[in-house]
């Protein structure tokens, strides 16, 4: 399928399929007008990180170009600045414990939600919690904006993990093989060396839109 953008909903892109003219919601991946109106799209996993740290992982990796012929078609400015000075048009609630446009780490396992406000990993560097039954790491990188997450189990066995001090790149250590894993997940040394961490697949987005999208979700509070 092909698509294209059509519009903005409460600071969402909607996108439409070339083939039915059906209507996506970006934050879900679900048609919500149109022929194919409740179908879902898969989720693809994929990495949110700065392409200082891609391209040290991927030194021969490629890099999409953009189209110039489209260049004059696109705003140059700040574009996020000017939606952030736009009215909500969702509810706000005046007792919530974050702003609307807080940023948090949303992640679904198994049905079950939770959000992890940003503010929270800047000043930890690392998360490890539970989501269901499934122990997850949340780790910031070393250039302080790239993040990922990982099931924090490795061959049904649960690992406590955390950052070597001063490591440079990035290390993390469990306490139960003593094994020392990478920014990748990947094991460099130790007992589980080669062997690679799950990844958990985790969206950032203001709070507002995933406890919109996430009704029932949880919200990670440190103690």
């Amino acid at each position: 399928m092909a698509f294209h953008l059509v519009g903005i909903n409460n600071q969402n892109f909607i996108m439409q399929d070339e083939e039915t003219s059906s209507w996506w919601q970006q934050v879900t991946g679900q048609a919500t007008f149109g022929q194919l109106k409740g179908k879902q799209l898969k989720s693809v996993h994929h990495d949110e990180i700065t392409f200082g740290v891609w391209k040290k992982e991927q030194p021969n990796g490629r890099v999409l170009k953009p189209s110039t012929n489209y260049k004059s078609q696109y705003a140059s400015d700040d574009w996020e600045t000017k939606i952030a000075k736009l009215p909500l048009v969702t509810q706000v609630d005046p007792n919530d414990v974050l702003q609307p446009r807080s940023i948090v780490l949303g992640i679904t396992i198994s049905d079950v939600s939770k959000a992890y406000p940003l503010e929270e990993l800047e000043k930890q560097k690392v998360i490890m919690d539970k989501i269901g039954e499934i122990p997850i790491i949340i780790v910031m990188g070393e250039d302080k904006k790239s993040i990922r997450v990982f099931e924090a189990r490795i061959e049904g066995k649960e690992l406590e993990m955390f950052v070597k001090t001063n490591s440079t790149p990035l290390c993390l250590i469990d306490n139960q093989t003593a094994t020392h894993w990478d920014f990748t997940g990947k094991g460099v040394s130790g007992s589980m060396a080669g062997k690679q961490l799950k990844k958990v697949y985790v969206l950032k987005d203001y709070w507002f839109d995933w406890k919109l999208y996430h009704p029932q979700t949880k919200l990670y509070q440190l103690g």
